[in-house]
């Protein structure tokens, strides 16, 4: 069930047969000149909206705009400071818990935003009003990606290119993918070792132009719908049976344990 979609009278009943709530969530910035900046919360609303209509779950309207000042120089990233974006996630997520759900993922598909959602999900844990975590796409099916692709890029790279084409081919700029790679860093892992943007064990840069020009990373050359419909499948898969973990699990084995008062050898 969507939830902006439905009259109120018709949520109700939803909220009693089910406690998990399924939030998308990205960003809007630059993914390179070939993928379209809503690339985040595209991916992210088509998995939360695909797993709760075939895990019969609640999927919450997507936030659009995440944590994103470090693709800033390019023209029409927008992005909200981390605190901000904490704390309004945090009070919508209290809503949800008013509501009586009480298991929440975070449907994620934009790396700025891990970190800070996972600090919100640990803030509920604490206080025991909701058990809340975060999930990103790509993460629930590493083998998958790596098999597929050769050069993946953290960004703007094959992965997040194929999942576009397979949601929105209309919105992807095939005559710049070459021009997408040449003009960003293939190898990620070459990169690192020649030492660019790490010296003696410390990071040097803070935002993505200083590493690559046109924004994007990895070999978008290599994306495929076809692709793109395999890792939408598997990793909704992983999704809804995270879903249906969280449903099987007592909500009290979800919350902080006691102190421990006891050594036990």
């Amino acid at each position: 069930m969507e939830l902006a979609d439905e009259a109120w009278p018709d949520v109700g009943p939803h909220l009693d047969e089910s406690s998990v709530a399924l939030v998308p969530l990205g960003s809007t910035e630059q993914h390179g000149p070939h993928l379209p900046e809503g690339t985040d919360h595209m991916i992210a609303q088509g998995l939360a909206r695909a797993a709760a209509e075939r895990g019969d779950y609640l999927c919450t309207p997507t936030v659009t705009i995440g944590v994103s000042p470090h693709h800033r120089q390019f023209p029409g990233t927008m992005w909200v400071d981390p605190p901000v974006f904490r704390d309004y996630v945090e009070s919508f997520t209290r809503n949800l818990a008013y509501h009586g759900i009480d298991r929440v993922v975070y449907v994620n598909a934009h790396g700025g935003n891990v970190q800070h959602l996972r600090e919100v999900g640990r803030r509920l844990n604490a206080d025991e009003t909701a058990f809340a975590i975060e999930w990103m796409w790509d993460e629930s099916i590493p083998d998958l990606v790596n098999s597929i692709f050769e050069h993946n890029g953290p960004h703007g790279g094959p992965k997040e290119t194929a999942m576009i084409m397979h949601l929105h081919p209309e919105l992807v700029h095939d005559d710049r993918l070459e021009s997408a790679r040449d003009g960003g860093v293939v190898d990620i892992e070459a990169w690192r070792e020649e030492g660019d943007g790490y010296v003696h064990g410390s990071r040097t840069f803070y935002d993505a132009v200083q590493n690559s020009s046109n924004g994007v990373f990895g070999d978008q050359t290599g994306a495929t719908p076809e692709k793109g419909a395999e890792l939408f499948e598997a990793a909704t898969e992983q999704l809804v049976s995270l879903c249906d973990w969280m449903v099987d699990t007592p909500i009290e084995a979800l919350m902080p344990q006691p102190r421990v008062t006891e050594y036990r050898d």
